[in-house]
């Protein structure tokens, strides 16, 4: 595991269009949904210790999301043949054992992750109705370790600041995780010498 922050994005770029598999073979594309309020993409995966520790208020929290008109998405990236506990068949299994009432997808060539900056699990991207960039970074400042509350405090300002219809205006930390599993040769070149 290495510790790596998000790569906090440009503001205002326009979400990448993607068409991924869920672990069941069907397949979802950006350009089907129609965004009403907003979109929150998040890169996730099964094993990572920062994911595993918000996921339970992350999964109360998005059907909150879901609620106030926002469509969400997550996306594991993870090379699963590495780390098996990524797989499909795991995915599927994590998504039924907790609830997930979103997609979640399988990014098995990486691209999507490159195409938006990911760098991390979890990895948070929001964007406004016309799928506008408007939030990149943590979910809050709960860490595996550090005594830190899981609220969803900074994602949840943001979403509602957006849900308002008012300009998402606070600091924007990065997130921290694992860093994505990337394939042997893969690693997208925004991480430079690493």
């Amino acid at each position: 595991m290495v510790l790596t922050p998000s790569t906090m994005q440009e503001l205002g770029i326009k979400a990448p269009d993607f068409t991924l598999p869920n672990p069941a073979g069907v397949h979802y594309s950006l350009s089907d949904w129609s965004i009403i309020k907003g979109l929150l993409v998040i890169f996730m995966c099964n094993h990572c210790p920062y994911v595993i520790h918000i996921r339970q208020k992350l999964v109360e929290k998005i059907q909150e999301y879901q609620g106030q008109g926002i469509t969400v998405v997550a996306i594991n990236s993870n090379d699963f043949n590495v780390y098996p506990d990524d797989n499909p068949v795991n995915m599927a299994l994590d998504s039924k054992t907790h609830g997930y009432t979103f997609p979640y997808l399988v990014d098995e060539q990486q691209q999507v992750a490159k195409v938006y900056g990911a760098a991390c699990t979890p990895d948070f991207f929001l964007f406004d109705a016309e799928q506008k960039l408007v939030y990149r970074g943590q979910f809050d400042s709960a860490r595996p370790g550090n005594n830190e509350p899981v609220t969803g405090a900074d994602l949840s300002s943001a979403i509602e600041q957006l849900v308002a219809g008012k300009p998402v205006f606070m600091e924007q930390r990065p997130s921290m995780g694992c860093n994505i599993k990337w394939k042997p040769g893969n690693e997208p070149d925004y991480f430079g010498s690493k």
